[in-house]
């Protein structure tokens, strides 16, 4: 595959894992258009090669995402107040969707997490973070809405109360508390974040991705279907068809032999 340089993340690959690092550490990793724009591109590469089988997010620096850069905030104010207005469109739903439908994203979180550097998140599948992380769903404090999708999927994740309290105070939550609520599933001490986000991603990766995409798709559309019949028919429609494919008769084979299964193998 033809490498792919990017100016506001890195990216590499391990195993069958797809690596993203946020690379603008000088400015806590702020989120511009360019940084969702270059993360949409590796996702969407990493998507359609059968050779990755999950996503890790992390970030260089003290920081995960300490929020949008306030620049782009300040040149949208003054065209606002100049009655030149913006355009109002729905960028945020191709990205909260690009993350739902992809192969599974495990993100590591230190330090600020804070807006965006938060809300992106939620549409991804695993949060580990850092014992220093401190995550903030703070749009109220600029005057804002959450976006991203995250009134829904924050409440999901940490139910409709504490969902409630975060947003309208915009208070910073540390890792332990964190914990606690849901929003995140492990706290490791700083030093060992990486390893432990990436160790996540590779047990997941290792897995038969054809079977991960639909268990993701199930656990993505049914906690919101009101009826369980539908529920349990995806899931019926699903199963019938993990049955039919290769990955299910190694698990098998392997079982037999008392040896480790042999997923993803092309050819």
């Amino acid at each position: 595959m033809v490498a792919v340089e990017y100016e506001q993340i890195i990216t590499e690959t391990a195993g069958r894992v797809g690596v993203i690092r946020l690379n603008r550490p000088a400015k806590l990793n702020a989120w511009t258009a360019q940084m969702g724009e270059e993360i949409t591109r590796a996702v969407t590469t990493w998507n359609a090669d059968d050779g990755i089988g999950a996503i890790l997010i992390a970030a260089e620096g003290r920081a995960f995402c300490a929020g949008a850069d306030i620049g782009g905030f300040a040149q949208r104010a003054e065209r606002n107040s100049a009655g030149r207005g913006e355009s109002l469109g729905r960028n945020g739903y191709a990205f909260t969707r690009l993350l739902q439908r992809s192969k599974p994203i495990v993100v590591a979180i230190q330090g600020y997490a804070a807006g965006v550097g938060l809300t992106m998140t939620l549409p991804c599948d695993v949060r580990i973070a850092a014992d220093d992380a401190r995550l903030s769903i703070r749009f109220i404090k600029m005057g804002l809405i959450p976006e991203l999708g995250s009134t829904r999927l924050l409440a999901q994740l940490v139910g409709q109360g504490n969902a409630m309290e975060m947003c309208l105070t915009g208070r910073f939550v540390e890792a332990d508390e964190a914990l606690r609520m849901g929003l995140v599933s492990a706290v490791v001490s700083r030093d060992t974040l990486f390893e432990t986000a990436l160790s996540k991603a590779r047990e997941i990766a290792e897995n038969p991705t054809a079977a991960v995409m639909m268990t993701k798709e199930l656990l993505t559309r049914n906690p919101a279907e009101p009826d369980l019949d539908t529920v349990m028919e995806r899931e019926q429609l699903r199963d019938e068809s993990a049955r039919r494919l290769p990955d299910h008769a190694e698990a098998i084979a392997a079982f037999r032999e008392k040896r480790q299964p042999e997923f993803n193998r092309r050819g």
